[in-house]
């Protein structure tokens, strides 16, 4: 793998990148997953309650009141003690937050792989180029039809979010219960499709010659 990209041409995100997402997952600093769990679940859970706008301008006058009020405290103390420390957000103001061509070329390109492979794969399984793959999308289809019927979008997007910081340290704790327990039903899966496919004529996967 070289600049990014894997052996058949794919861009990948940087490993730096994926380590800062394990890091915050798997909780390894608690402060910052739990700041960026809290907020994520705060924001989601507003959305159930108000717009999408009214959520956004909440927010945006938050920190406009937070930040006017300090740089006005600032001033009043500059005032006061007579000193002259400049603006009190100057160090933030000085850097450069301006994104590089580089950068969003390598994301672009990463976003742009992915896509095209999540194309082929739903081209595969709508034109049924395996059948056996086909009826196991169709079925999970058939399941998402039921869960849409029960939850809405942003309710998935705030059960998944919990998930996504719960599940990865669930695991780490209980690995090998989970891989046993998984294990058996991956194998009990297998046999009822392999049962299936030795019963019902053309469900056999084609060999390719």
């Amino acid at each position: 793998m070289e600049n990014g990209k894997t052996e058949n041409g794919d861009s990948q995100p940087p490993p730096q990148w994926k380590d800062k997402v394990v890091e915050l997952l798997y909780w390894r600093d608690v402060k910052t997953s739990g700041v960026v769990f809290g907020a994520s679940l705060s924001l989601l859970l507003s959305l159930t309650l108000c717009s999408i706008v009214s959520v956004s301008s909440y927010i945006g006058l938050a920190l406009l009141s937070v930040t006017i009020c300090f740089r006005i405290y600032k001033g009043i103390l500059q005032a006061i003690q007579k000193s002259d420390e400049g603006h009190p957000f100057k160090l933030y103001l000085d850097q450069d937050v301006a994104l590089s061509e580089e950068t969003v070329h390598k994301y672009s390109d990463c976003a742009l792989a992915r896509f095209n492979t999540t194309v082929n794969e739903l081209r595969r399984l709508f034109l049924v180029e395996d059948l056996v793959d086909s009826l196991k999308f169709a079925v999970l289809m058939w399941i998402l039809t039921y869960v849409g019927a029960l939850f809405n979008g942003l309710t998935l997007f705030i059960l998944g979010l919990v998930g996504m910081f719960s599940c990865p340290i669930v695991y780490e704790k209980y690995k090998v219960q989970i891989d046993h327990y998984v294990g058996m039903a991956n194998k009990q899966v297998k046999d009822i499709i392999a049962t299936v496919q030795a019963k019902v004529p053309g469900l056999k996967r084609v060999k390719a010659e």
